[in-house]
């Protein structure tokens, strides 16, 4: 294991610290003292655990496809943007636009998340990116949502609803999981509610069980409270505005 004191380094400085010692083999390293820093592993496709104590900066594993990042604190908007593969633990919360138009891999927040989490989210090829956010969510989650998987717990013990408004606007594709006996009151006209079943609960359960894992919670405890399924009414919402 290597370490890196990000004390005083400019976000550029910091990620040619990490490469080198990446391109040295290094295969986990810890970054310590971050605060703030950008684009922290963007675009990197190595096997390596990257370790971060501190607070991300913006941009976090954008683009990459292959590490996996532990978050020992907070991060900055738009984490895991556009991300193919790996994964992104994340301890504290998360701002906004989290996950936009990821294509594979997987998010997991403990705490809660900002805005437009999970924007133009796809499944891409045989890649199926995953998000689940232990605690709340803000406006707009799941907006335009092509494809993948969003689960929502509200595990945290603040005042704020499980999610904002306008839960899926855009949605074409996807699933979205609520832990919530009520429906949301400001869905997107594209969304649809159907009954969680037992296949559903099969379906999510092993990322469920991953989750519980990597931050010491109860799988059982979690079930314990009812799930909502939201997909989208057609695959083609916006199909009768184009000519072809």
């Amino acid at each position: 294991m290597i370490r890196i004191d990000a004390t005083g380094l400019t976000h550029r400085k910091l990620n040619e610290k990490l490469r080198q010692e990446i391109s040295l083999g290094k295969k986990e390293i810890v970054l310590k003292n971050v605060l703030g820093q950008r684009f922290i592993a963007a675009g990197l496709r190595d096997k390596v655990q990257i370790r971060i104590e501190g607070i991300a900066g913006n941009d976090l594993g954008a683009f990459m496809d292959g590490p996996e990042i532990f978050l020992y604190g907070n991060g900055e908007d738009g984490i895991g943007n556009t991300m193919s593969g790996g994964k992104i633990t994340i301890y504290g919360d998360a701002g906004d636009i989290l996950g936009h138009s990821i294509r594979g891999g997987k998010i997991f927040v403990k705490g809660n998340i900002g805005w437009r989490g999970g924007i133009h989210a796809k499944s891409y090829q045989d890649k199926f990116p995953v998000i689940i956010i232990g605690g709340k969510a803000g406006d707009y989650l799941g907006e335009y949502l092509a494809g993948g998987l969003i689960i929502v717990l509200g595990l945290s013990n603040n005042q704020r609803p499980l999610t904002g408004k306008f839960l899926g606007t855009g949605m074409h594709g996807g699933t979205i999981y609520l832990r919530n006996p009520e429906s949301p009151k400001f869905l997107g006209k594209e969304v649809t509610f159907t009954p969680f079943t037992e296949n559903d609960q099969n379906f999510i359960q092993p990322y469920l069980e991953e989750f519980a894992w990597d931050f010491g919670l109860s799988l059982s405890e979690i079930f314990k409270v009812t799930f909502q399924k939201f997909v989208s009414r057609t695959s083609r919402p916006y199909g009768r505005f184009y000519a072809y």
